[in-house]
């Protein structure tokens, strides 16, 4: 049917101007909440020492009234354990312990007292919690130590977070 045109409803609203740029997603909205800014970072994953380290969190929050961003980041494993790829490719394992400790969390009457946030990130553990830092501007981070052989072996999250951190990393025993 050449020359047939469709007429555009009359209710029909403009969403964007036609003459205006483009903007990128990064451009259009904040990377977090501004209510978190300059906040404490605490690695949480519900094990004895990042308990520990989010009690921690918890009064260094409270001491400079600022928000808690809690973070737990899911697992991921090489596929080359199915597959045998090479080199290594991560995959993402479905994790619903996050929801779980968002429960949990708030549930938490010792949260009270502080503005907090869960967020669940997946990769690499040292990497996500400096990539909220640095999207939060985070005044510090806060984590666990590793007790056992596993953290001998392949290092600590804690010490490696601590060489490569861009803001003070405070280390709970």
């Amino acid at each position: 049917m050449a020359g047939h045109e469709i007429p555009e409803p009359a209710d029909r609203k403009q969403v964007a101007d036609p003459g205006s740029e483009p903007q990128t997603v990064a451009e259009s909205r904040p990377s977090c909440d501004p209510a978190f800014r300059h906040g404490v970072v605490v690695g949480f994953d519900g094990s004895m020492s990042s308990e520990r380290a989010l009690a921690y969190a918890i009064g260094m929050a409270s001491r400079h009234s600022s928000g808690l961003i809690i973070v737990h980041v899911a697992n991921r494993l090489p596929t080359t354990v199915w597959a045998g790829c090479e080199p290594p490719v991560f995959v993402d394992v479905p994790d619903h312990r996050t929801e779980v400790l968002g429960l949990e969390l708030a549930c938490a009457d010792y949260l009270a007292e502080v503005p907090w946030v869960l967020v669940e990130r997946g990769g690499d553990i040292c990497h996500e919690l400096e990539e909220v830092g640095r999207e939060y501007s985070a005044d510090a981070i806060v984590v666990g130590s590793t007790h056992g052989i596993v953290g001998r072996i392949f290092g600590s999250v804690a010490g490696r977070l601590a060489r490569r951190a861009q803001r003070p990393v405070i280390v709970i025993p």
